[in-house]
């Protein structure tokens, strides 16, 4: 593997981590919350590993494509259990205690590629236990105790493509007869088995299509191909013990081969050399020698195949190597001596490798750059990390001038000087990190105008001056992070016009710098700040504050500011000019909560993450200009609520974290406002459980859209009696009743309540005032008879004010001044001060009669309305003469009807009329006297009062 292929990218390195999956398309029937389980934000991984789990869940949706059952305590696959996950691709439940599988219990896993089941307890292989896995190419069922394969148990298996078998009981070859034949089988993991023997005439077949045989075993004794049954067989990893036998009589049974790994010991040479012989076609040779002696001849045996190519002795404790160890391996261009314990290697060590364009010496005790190195002008990848290298040499890598990488890291240098690399001009990669580097001396000369990655992580104080890395114009990467600072000069990184990824600890100790620092870079792309202070910072209190500030960064899409023991004054426009910024990470960096303005600049912001800021609020302003948000983490900080949320429209937010904060009740109606919210995280919450979570646990419970991780396992923290108990086992139902059906019952009486007041008003509503009027004249009536009042008037005298002029005009002269009569007028006789309905109710009781003048504008008088009811009450009530109707209008019957009683009244006495008097008014009041004049015997029906 190249330094670059193992190097650690920036992007992977600083916010992979930290980036969700937010932004993949939602996927509605895929996103809810588990009892056991936990969907990924991807939509499509449910992770149930580690849960004690002692069954397949059944509330797994049938969308799942991936499903991790790993380390539970699971003993047997039954039929159903996978019967419904016609789309699963990837199942993984290694590190069970399986021992028994139901025939068929994969069958329906249509679509199943990779099944692993390995470290369980499985025994027996049956004939039907992977039926109907047409599309399967991997599976596991390594570290297990199988004894016996059944010839049937792979027959379905028709593309798989690679097989672990490592680490079981199986004694016999025949058991593995029917998996080489398999059509596509490219590797079979046989290791550490109890296999003595591998021959070919033990195989009852022509040819197998197998590309990669492992037979790694102590208790192997044979390997035997005497026939032309693997003519692609590619690879082959095996231990050559003691009393090991090679059989290969013609080399072209393996003329595929190119790989072979070697486990030797205490073979004889002259077996050994059989063995290579007869694999002449291998480039690739690995060989662990154990407790052998001859460690040279062998490799001399080696060297001298011919299409050797690359040779690795790794693990095999060197100490040294002479100069004639490796004489014959002329033709090789890649040596691996990795994970030894070389100290040296001589100067002519590999003087006699010409073509070598890859050295590995990783995990040495090498203390020095070894001389062996020198002069391998071919050479293109040195790896000399994790060593113990304190010093270089300005002749180190003399004549290297075709390196293009290397690896220096996790060694002991603390000065870089510039001479070391001065011949390294094809150098595209450089390694340096993790050395305790305190010092450059004239590094920043050197012209190396095709690096691309340089990685200084992890030393110590360093200067950046201006300029420096002007003759650096091709570098991508650049890793500039310490646990102390780098003092960067204004202009430290002009010239670094392709630069795309940056990460760095800077001393923010000028204004200059905070401006002009980053002048120059105007194609970054990914920037990680790493802020610290210095070993006198941290003594003095901390009281170091800056403004800090990022100049404009066009292309800038990924920022991330980890602070760490320095306090700083956060300027509200510190994020001006970066207008492609797509991710913005904070940790440690906001003591409270940011400056409303602090995301204005950044409208295509898509990813937040403020987190291990002790925030205890957060302002809804701040969130306020990237509606467009979609992923927010706010773990590790002090938030105790998350009304903030509703207060701002964040309708594309799809991922909300907010993992060990200080909350303790949720309100439910926060998430009304997060239209688009699939995945929410809230472990690790102090939660209470008591009623104010009621809304918050049955959303969590019924809602189909938003899978809250891991929330069947919250715990409650409040109060004391519940703590330890799950926040999702609290009953609710103490706490309601059912509002559902409360709303009902309200409605419904409502409804019905303007139903019915609808209907009387239309229809009823002059019985009702009739009614009403009638009752208080009973509660007066039944009043004025228990006081037994006397007579103090003959008539009393109801009309309305519309009339009162007909009433002086026509029949006060005659009652009055012609026959005498004694009347009670209300505008005359009634007692000033007095309620009015007791003046009317003194006026009727205090006369023997009531004289009602009846008009149109009378029946609308609620006050004369009052008048007639009471006196026909009275009427009816005594049995007595006592009430005289008098019209002075024409009125047809129908429009009495709201007024019951005098309808009953007219119906069934006569009554006096003013228009049919006419001319006759001499007659009408001479009526008049006569009904007067009556005295207070019951009335009979044919006692009529006449109106001619």
């Amino acid at each position: 593997m190249s330094v670059m292929g193992s190097w650690p990218l920036f992007f992977l390195q600083s916010f992979l981590i930290l980036l969700p999956s937010a932004l993949l398309p939602f996927n509605p029937l895929l996103a809810f919350s588990l009892k056991n389980c936990t969907v990924d934000n991807n939509v499509t991984w449910v992770e149930c590993a580690d849960r004690d789990l002692t069954g397949v869940p059944d509330d797994i949706l049938i969308t799942v494509v991936t499903l991790d059952l790993n380390f539970n305590h699971i003993s047997k696959i039954n039929r159903t259990d996978f019967s419904r996950f016609s789309k699963l691709g990837y199942l993984k439940i290694a590190n069970n205690l399986i021992s028994h599988v139901d025939d068929g219990a994969f069958a329906e896993l249509v679509e199943l590629i990779e099944l692993d089941m390995g470290s369980n307890n499985l025994i027996n292989l049956t004939n039907y236990m992977f039926q109907g896995l047409w599309k399967l190419i991997f599976l596991s069922v390594e570290k297990n105790h199988i004894t016996y394969i059944s010839p049937l148990a792979f027959q379905s298996l028709i593309s798989l493509q690679t097989l672990q078998l490592t680490y079981n009981n199986l004694h016999q070859i025949t058991d593995i007869v029917p998996i080489l034949q398999l059509p596509n089988l490219n590797d079979l993991l046989a290791d550490f088995n109890s296999l003595t023997s591998f021959q070919s005439d033990d195989l009852p077949f022509n040819k197998s299509n197998l590309r990669t045989l492992w037979l790694c075993s102590d208790s192997m004794k044979k390997f035997s191909i005497t026939r032309d049954v693997f003519p692609h067989l590619q690879s082959i990893h095996l231990n050559a013990n003691t009393g090991f036998e090679w059989d290969v009589p013609d080399p072209m049974f393996l003329r595929s081969l190119t790989t072979l790994e070697l486990s030797v010991s205490d073979n004889s040479c002259e077996m050994y050399q059989v063995m290579l012989k007869s694999a002449e076609s291998v480039q690739e040779l690995s060989l662990l020698f154990w407790h052998h002696d001859r460690e040279r001849d062998l490799v001399d045996i080696a060297c001298q195949m011919t299409a050797l190519t690359s040779l690795h002795l790794s693990g095999i404790s060197f100490v040294s190597i002479n100069k004639t160890f490796l004489q014959s391996c002329t033709e090789i261009t890649e040596l691996d001596l990795s994970y030894n314990y070389l100290e040296e290697l001589s100067e002519f060590s590999l003087g006699s490798i010409k073509q070598l364009r890859r050295l590995d010496l990783v995990r040495n005790s090498l203390s020095r750059v070894p001389q062996g190195v020198r002069g391998l002008s071919t050479l293109e990848i040195l790896d000399l990390s994790v060593n113990f290298i304190s010093e270089l040499d300005c002749s180190d890598f003399q004549n290297l001038t075709k390196l293009v990488e290397l690896n220096l890291s996790q060694n002991r240098i603390s000065t870089l000087k510039g001479c070391v690399f001065q011949d390294l001009n094809d150098l595209k990669v450089l390694n340096v990190a993790e050395n305790g580097v305190h010092l450059l001396v004239d590094f920043f000369k050197l012209n190396l105008q095709k690096l691309e990655v340089l990685d200084l992580n992890m030393n110590t104080l360093m200067q950046l001056k201006t300029d420096d890395f002007e003759n650096m114009s091709s570098l991508r990467s650049l890793y500039l992070e310490s646990d102390t600072f780098y003092v960067a000069h204004k202009g430290a990184f002009e010239g670094l016009d392709n630069l795309q990824n940056l990460s760095v600890t800077p001393f923010f100790g000028e204004m200059d710098f905070i401006t002009k620092v980053f002048t120059g870079l105007q194609h970054l792309q990914n920037l990680k700040i790493h802020l610290t202070s210095s070993y006198d910072s941290k003594s003095s209190c901390q009281k170091n504050e800056t403004h800090l500030s990022i100049f404009p960064l066009p292309f800038l899409k990924s920022l991330l500011i980890q602070n760490y023991d320095w306090y700083h004054e956060i300027s509200p426009d510190f994020l001006t000019g970066l207008n492609s910024l797509d991710y913005f990470g904070a940790e440690k960096l906001f003591t409270e909560s940011p400056h409303p303005d602090t995301f204005r600049y950044t409208p295509l912001l898509t990813s937040l993450h403020i987190f291990q800021s002790d925030l205890q609020v957060l302002n809804p302003e701040v969130l306020q200009p990237i509606l467009n948000l979609q992923a927010l983490d706010l773990s590790k900080n002090k938030l105790r609520s998350l009304d903030f949320l509703a207060q701002v429209n964040l309708s594309a937010l799809r991922v909300l974290t907010v993992r060990d904060n200080e909350l303790t009740v949720i309100n439910d109606m926060v998430f009304q406002s997060l239209p688009a919210l699939t995945y929410l995280d809230l472990t690790g919450n102090p939660f209470t459980c008591n009623c104010s979570n009621t809304g918050f646990i049955q959303w969590v419970k019924n809602n189909n859209q938003t899978q809250v991780v891991n929330a069947y396992q919250y715990t409650c923290t409040f109060p004391v009696a519940k703590q330890g108990t799950k926040l999702l086992d609290f009953d609710v139902q103490s706490c309601w009743m059912d509002v559902s059906f409360l709303c009902f019952i309200s409605s419904f009486c409502l409804t019905l309540m303007i139903l019915l007041t609808s209907f009387i008003y239309h229809f009823l509503r002059w019985q009702l005032a009739y009614t009403y009027y009638l009752f208080l004249a009973f509660l007066y009536d039944s009043r004025k008879r228990k006081k037994g009042a006397p007579h103090h008037y003959d008539a009393f005298i109801s009309y309305n004010v519309h009339d009162e002029d007909w009433v002086y005009r026509e029949m006060l002269p005659v009652l009055e001044g012609e026959q005498g009569w004694r009347l009670c007028l209300h505008h005359r006789d009634f007692q000033p001060g007095k309620p009015i309905i007791d003046n009317i109710t003194d006026a009727i009781y205090g006369s023997r009669k009531t004289i009602c003048v009846i008009t149109r504008r009378y029946l609308q008088s609620e006050w004369c309305s009052r008048e007639i009811q009471m006196a026909s009450f009275r009427l009816f009530d005594e049995q007595k003469d006592v009430l005289i109707l008098l019209f002075l209008e024409e009125i047809p019957a129908y429009q009495l009807s709201p007024y019951h009683r005098m309808r009953k009244l007219v119906k069934r006495h006569t009554y006096l009329s003013w228009p049919q008097a006419g001319q006759h008014t001499g007659v009408f009041w001479q009526n008049v006297w006569r009904a007067l004049e009556t005295g207070e015997a019951p009335i009979e029906t044919n006692n009529l009062l006449t109106g001619c």
